[in-house]
């Protein structure tokens, strides 16, 4: 094995050589990055606490059924006190399309008053309710009107995309 003081020789040379005027060989290229290695502190790390893992789950309504509907909504609000209960992180999205986009509709929902309480609930958690772009466009078509949202609810372009999306990205999901 090479004596030490070789390595620290060669990478005192390699910091203060010019670069190009000496192109370094191999054995002192490696006696440069060993010296500066060892000149590096090492430092103890904490182990930190994992965080808790975030359950997500996605309900589907396509139904303007107002037992689906509260079911749905059930769900959702066991699903957030079971895991608030737990001290764990949970996101919930309901996806509304089809004949379930009545649910989120300003005008002919059997459940605002639930929704409008969802957010509150939720806390520390998240809820959101994902609104179908084509199921909206094709009733405002057929009905010639602009449909009203309730002001929880937030557009996505389809209602079935979403749920796609969200199950590629490891969302569980619930049909009531």
């Amino acid at each position: 094995m090479p004596d030490v003081r070789i390595h620290i020789a060669l990478a005192v040379l390699a910091i203060f050589a010019p670069s190009s005027a000496y192109p370094m060989t191999s054995m002192q290229q490696q006696a440069s990055a060993m010296s500066a290695h060892a000149m590096i502190p090492k430092r103890q790390f904490a182990a930190r606490p994992a965080k808790p893992a975030s359950h997500r789950l996605m309900i589907q309504v396509n139904q303007n059924d107002p037992a689906v509907m509260n079911l749905a909504l059930n769900n959702a609000t066991n699903v957030l006190d079971y895991y608030r209960k737990k001290g764990e992180e949970a996101d919930v999205e309901i996806v509304a399309f089809g004949p379930g986009l009545h649910m989120l509709r300003k005008d002919t929902t059997p459940v605002a008053e639930r929704i409008h309480a969802m957010k509150d609930l939720a806390f520390p958690n998240h809820v959101r309710f994902a609104a179908c772009g084509v199921t909206r466009e094709g009733m405002e078509k057929k009905e010639g009107k602009p449909l009203e949202l309730l002001p929880e609810a937030s557009m996505v372009p389809s209602g079935v995309v979403r749920m796609m999306e969200l199950q590629e990205k490891g969302w569980s999901y619930v049909r009531p």
